[in-house]
């Protein structure tokens, strides 16, 4: 269990100063103001990086408890960073819950975060009270590490406790569903 999740688990009071954290941005201006958010919780950067790269050599030697990282970066990008990580076996680093974040997010780009071992995406700019909510639920998710095929992150399926609008999306599913049987019911057919 990471830091975080412990820290939040522990008590209803959220202490997250003692976490560990990685901000990866090409954009310096990006980099100050995801620190500047996090301070406000309490968490104080303990790693910024410009590049992949360089996050990569600080992954090597250093434990991380909460990566925030940009999707598109000059060279590797925040796909290639995660998917890197994921399949890296750095012990505790491989489950490092990951925010990534993004200025234009397409249906595309959340199924490659998704794919890539992300635990979640948000888009720039994003605010302070957007940032925590995220780092909340990446904190206490219990979904288990899967390595199926060339995928090795946390499970791509979202049950109990799914976030604000997963769970929306299903019930309209479930509906759709509903309907389409009382179609059919009504018709004399059945669903396929």
């Amino acid at each position: 269990m990471s830091k975080l999740g412990e820290a939040l688990r522990q008590s209803a009071v959220i202490n997250l100063s003692g976490a560990v954290t990685m901000i990866v941005d090409d954009s310096s201006f990006a980099l100050d103001l995801t620190s500047q958010a996090l301070m406000g919780f309490g968490i104080r950067a303990r790693h910024t990086c410009l590049s992949a790269a360089a996050a990569m050599e600080i992954l090597k030697e250093q434990t991380i408890d909460l990566l925030v990282v940009d999707c598109e970066m000059p060279g590797i990008d925040g796909f290639e960073l995660v998917r890197w990580l994921r399949r890296s076996g750095l012990e505790p680093n491989a489950f490092v819950p990951v925010i990534m974040t993004a200025a234009h997010i397409r249906r595309s780009r959340v199924t490659e975060a998704r794919d890539c071992g992300a635990s979640f995406v948000i888009t720039k700019p994003f605010s302070s009270a957007t940032l925590l909510e995220r780092i909340v639920w990446v904190a206490r998710d219990e979904r288990p590490f899967l390595e199926i095929g060339d995928y090795f992150g946390p499970d791509r399926r979202f049950r109990k406790g799914a976030p604000p609008g997963e769970e929306r999306r299903a019930d309209l599913i479930r509906q759709s569903a509903l309907e389409a049987e009382k179609v059919a019911a009504a018709a004399g057919g059945e669903t396929i």
